[in-house]
């Protein structure tokens, strides 16, 4: 199995894309230690938020707005369900929660921009990724675009007419739960925001470890069912359900509130200035803290604690100073490992073991590759091929055209299966070009060498047998040094390195065996 292709799995079918990165292993696979789950979180909370700052203008309030129409959506869920029901007051309120959770899975699952999941922006914002002022431009315009959404759901609503439904009962409780949201104090409200977005933003939270939809939903609905039921408060649900109040206190007409049995005046103090003062602002900045600051900064704050943020252990200079002059030989002109003065470069484990330093991490294929590779020809006779990689001593080589271009690759293997194969179909003469492998995977010259490594000798899908949902797939439990025993890849053992279309080199396990070896030998 020692040859460039050592399966046909290494194919992987798919086409040859020489001005693409190499194609990694999924490394976003659930895995079994509550340590890279929590690691591979926090980073998913960083990316959350610079993507979110990085959106276009439009696009941020195209989004903000449909998000605004989903959470209004969910109320009129919660409404209807909730209307006329005879169940107990908790049960009842369970299963508003339950369905009002539709409207944050519509959030994850599509695309949505919503303000209380967009606080968690200030997770990137203590890292400094982004200013403070594009923190509030996204916040402010996500804030207006949910408005629109919501105000445009009051409108539809209002037009439908859904406030008639089961004789005028539904109507009358939306104005219940719109008035009930005005009759907080400022504390109570304040406090209500912050455990809501408290749960919610836990929720998306949750969400960063899986990429699976099923999952993501999965994950939202206990969530929001517990701030829901339990009268937490939600700026942008109020955003479109107290409007709503308000416009069935002065559309709907005379008859509406007499088969009702009630009167507009029973519902006066749903106005305008009463809701802004007394409960959205009070509620959205308890959202803010809740999402923002508890989940967002106070996980930023733990992450910023824990101790491999901190060099407890250095290698000695002697090994620090070998390491310096690899890095000089490397002419890594813009690494700042080139300058470093400090023998700090190796940390070591508690058990004494040296993890790999961060001169191997910043490696690149260029630096490593063989820039003048042994090259074939696509015309070439099957007897000439295989005679060139003998007289070179080598297992394989890159097949090129007169400008450089990859064309394929060819092994010894697919050049004596050929030989082979004559002794059962006689005059057929093949060349190069009919045996090489059209279907390559290729790798350009600034990828890391650390994450080729992987490729090349890890079998993630063995090594965490899990699927994306979290649920083991294994026949049998191991522990994790018996699992990465035989976590052995199936991929070559050289590549190609393609760059604007053309062979420039080839990276071997054993050049890249060869350059490591010198820093631990040191």
């Amino acid at each position: 199995m020692n040859s460039f292709w050592s399966s046909s799995a290494a194919l992987m079918g798919q086409a040859p894309n020489h001005n693409q990165p190499i194609e990694y292993i999924n490394t976003n696979n659930a895995q079994t230690t509550s340590s890279y789950i929590e690691a591979n979180m926090y980073q998913q909370a960083e990316d959350y938020g610079v993507e979110k700052v990085s959106k276009s203008a439009w696009q941020s309030l195209g989004l903000s707005t449909f998000a605004g129409i989903f959470i209004a959506v969910a109320f009129v869920f919660y409404i209807t369900v909730t209307t006329g029901t005879t169940g107990s007051w908790g049960e009842t309120r369970l299963v508003g929660g339950l369905v009002f959770s539709l409207g944050l899975i519509l959030v994850v699952i599509c695309g949505g921009e919503l303000f209380t999941s967009s606080v968690l922006v200030s997770l990137a914002w203590a890292q400094k990724l982004v200013s403070t002022k594009e923190l509030m431009v996204c916040w402010a315009r996500v804030y207006f675009g949910n408005l629109i959404g919501a105000l445009l759901m009051v409108a539809l609503i209002m037009i439908a007419k859904m406030y008639e439904l089961d004789g005028g009962d539904w109507g009358v409780n939306a104005l219940n739960i719109a008035q009930h949201k005005l009759h907080h104090s400022w504390g109570q409200a304040f406090a209500l925001g912050v455990l809501c977005n408290l749960l919610v933003c836990l929720g998306v939270w949750m969400t960063f470890v899986t990429k699976d939809a099923l999952t993501k939903a999965l994950l939202l609905i206990l969530p929001v069912a517990m701030f829901v039921s339990s009268g937490f408060e939600h700026s942008i649900a109020n955003l479109f359900m107290v409007p709503l109040g308000i416009a069935i206190t002065h559309f709907a007409s005379a008859e509406y509130f007499a088969v009702a049995g009630l009167t507009a005046a029973q519902f006066s103090d749903l106005t305008l200035s009463h809701f802004i003062v007394n409960n959205l602002i009070p509620v959205t900045l308890g959202n803010i803290v809740g999402g923002g600051v508890i989940v967002g900064l106070g996980y930023w704050l733990i992450e910023r604690a824990a101790p491999h943020k901190k060099a407890h252990h250095t290698a000695t200079p002697a090994l620090a100073n070998c390491v310096l002059s690899l890095s000089h030989s490397l002419n890594l002109h813009n690494s700042k490992l080139s300058t470093l003065t400090e023998p700090q470069i190796l940390s070591a484990t508690s058990s004494g073991e040296i993890s790999m330093p961060k001169l191997i991490k910043q490696l690149l294929v260029s630096q490593v590759m063989n820039t003048a590779p042994f090259t074939l020809t696509a015309e070439l006779s099957v007897y000439e091929g295989l005679k060139r990689l003998s007289d070179k001593g080598e297992r394989g080589a890159a097949v090129i055209d007169s400008q450089r271009r990859l064309l394929g690759f060819v092994s010894q293997q697919d050049l004596l299966r050929s030989l082979w194969s004559q002794e059962y179909m006689r005059d057929i003469s093949y060349k190069v070009a009919d045996l090489m492998q059209k279907k390559v995977l290729t790798v350009a010259p600034n990828d890391t060498i650390t994450d080729l490594i992987e490729l090349m000798v890890v079998d993630r899908n063995k090594l965490f047998p899990v699927n994306d949902m979290g649920i083991f797939t294994g026949s049998t439990f191991a522990c994790y040094e018996e699992r990465l025993r035989h976590a052995y890849a199936s991929k070559p053992s050289s590549f190609p390195v393609v760059a604007q279309g053309k062979l420039i080199g080839i990276i071997s396990r054993e050049a890249i065996a060869a350059k490591i070896s010198t820093v631990y030998s040191c």
